[in-house]
Order: structure tokens, then sequence, then C-alpha cells
């Protein structure tokens, strides 16, 4: 009894200070995290130098941000939330405008392998291409965005989604393949 009450009235303020810690720590590490960010438990940044935040901008815990290359580079906006166990696979850029929501599970690349019939797929290569991702989108739970893509503002991608074409404003996007399925009012 005596430690949820002591939980419920410093265990927020506690989970608060160790996700500023990790910021901080991540940014001795060359990561270029906002003002106020927040990193939760067990998240990992492949080259952290390659990351550049706006202010407010919390991963959750198990953020996986795998960036390949020192070439490639990852831009999130002001208030930006990504969601546990989401990851970011990047081989060239990703820019996320500001107040992005990205839910829990959801899977961003801007590269897959070549895939001609004349040799193993593993021996081909890589193909890139930017994704943007702009102000006030929501991606829901379990969401897929592959390379290429362009997501306009205000845009909603439904959970479990596999988006494989750019996605107008203010479209209601569900279904793998991602199909329009309203607009936002």
């Amino acid at each position: 009894m005596i430690l949820a009450a002591i939980e419920k009235k410093i265990g927020e303020h506690l989970a608060l200070l160790g996700d500023r810690l990790r910021a901080a720590w991540w940014r001795m590490r060359g990561a270029g995290l906002g003002n106020k960010s927040r990193v939760g438990r067990n998240c990992t940044i492949m080259r952290p130098w390659r990351l550049v935040t706006g202010e407010r901008v919390q991963l959750e815990h198990q953020v996986y941000i795998k960036i390949t290359g020192d070439e490639a580079k990852v831009k999130l906006g002001n208030e930006v939330f990504i969601g546990y166990g989401t990851e970011l696979d990047i081989s060239d850029s990703l820019a996320l405008g500001n107040q992005v929501l990205i839910a829990p599970g959801c899977f961003i690349t801007d590269h897959h392998h070549k895939r001609g019939a004349h040799a193993q797929i593993a021996a081909q290569g890589c193909e890139s291409a930017p994704v943007v991702i702009e102000d006030d989108v929501w991606l829901g739970a379990n969401a897929v965005v592959l390379p290429g893509i362009r997501i306009g503002r205000g845009a909603i991608v439904g959970a479990n989604a596999v988006v494989t074409h750019d996605v107008e404003a203010m479209t209601i996007v569900a279904g793998a393949p991602a199909r329009a399925i309203g607009m936002r009012d």
C-alpha cells in the first residue's frame, strides 16, 4: 500500500526524469535531440549523430532507429511522438513534420532490395527513396510506410495499413495496400 501510494505520487516524475537523462546520454553520443525531448527505456539509435529533432520529441521504450549509413539523415519536427516498438529503417532520408503521432509497432523504411531474376536478391543491393511525413499526421498501430512515400498534412493512416502510394493531405487511409476511406472534417 505504501509503495503504491509513493508510486502514484512521484512515479510519473521519476519516469520523466529517467527519460530526460536517457535523452542527455544520447546527446552525448551525438544525437541532435531538441529541448525537453524524452527517450524511453531500451531505445536503440544507430548512428545517433545523423538524427536531428525539434523540441518535446518523445520516443517510447524499445523504439529502434536504424540509420544504415553516414550519409543518411533522420529529421523529426517538434512534438513528435513515436510509440513503443516502432522501427525506423533509414538508408537515405526520413523527415517527419511537427505534431506527428506514430502508434506502437509501426515500421517506416526508405529502401528495399532490388529483385531482378539475374542474381540472388541478397547480392543485388538496395534502392532508396526519401520518406516525408508532413505535420499533424497520425499513423495507427503497426502501420507500415514504404520507400518514396509522402504523407500529406493532417492525414490518418489506419492500424495495420501498408502505405504503398502517397497519401493526400487530410485523407484517411486503411488496408493493405492502404486506400482512401474518408477525409478529416
